[in-house]
Formats: structure tokens, sequence, C-alpha cells
């Protein structure tokens, strides 16, 4: 966690803390991804449109970018329409994204 930290990876949260025990939501993962595609200079440019998902408006303000980059890249298709950003990532969902960036992303 200190390495990810110090290369702007995780950032905890707003008041400073981490939280290694807690559950890690969509949203999250979505922008830890991104930050660890960005840190190795993998490109990041392929946004998609995230206004097509029903909670879209849900998407914190600093995973927006994130969000719409792992929708762009197919680590995100959404479940029944909606993104669940604030929701729990379940272990598949995890598996799954990390499987398209190993595959996708980090060739």
């Amino acid at each position: 966690m200190a390495w990810a930290a110090i290369n702007n990876i995780v950032n905890g949260y707003e008041d400073g803390r981490f939280g290694p025990n807690d559950n890690v939501t969509r949203e999250q993962i979505a922008a830890i991804l991104y930050r660890y595609a960005t840190y190795k200079g993998y490109d990041t440019e392929n946004a998609g449109s995230i206004a097509e998902f029903s909670d879209a408006a849900k998407v914190s303000s600093w995973a927006n970018t994130a969000i719409s980059w792992a929708v762009g890249e197919g680590l995100m298709n959404g479940d029944n329409g909606a993104l669940r950003p604030q929701g729990n990532a379940t272990r598949a969902e995890i598996a799954k994204m990390l499987t398209v960036f190993c595959k996708n992303i980090a060739k």
C-alpha cells in the first residue's frame, strides 16, 4: 500500500486514512487500475460514454475519468444498465477487470 500511495495509485479517503480491510467499490477499483495504467505509461485515452447507464450521475467526480476509461476499455460493462459505482466490487468483477486489463492494456 505504501508503494501505491507514493506512486499516486491509491490516495486513501478524504480524511487521509486508508482502509486496507474495507471492501473496494467498483469506482475505486476502476480508479486504481486507471492510475496504475497511467503510472506504467499505458494509453489511457480510450474513454467510453457513461451517459447510457441509469446511474451515471452517481459516479463520484474523482472517479469520472477512470470509470469512463474502464467502460471504454471494456473493463466495466455495467450491471443491468447500471454502473453501481459505489457498490462493492465482487471477486468475480475484480477478476474480470484484472483479466481484461492484463490481456488488452498491459500487453
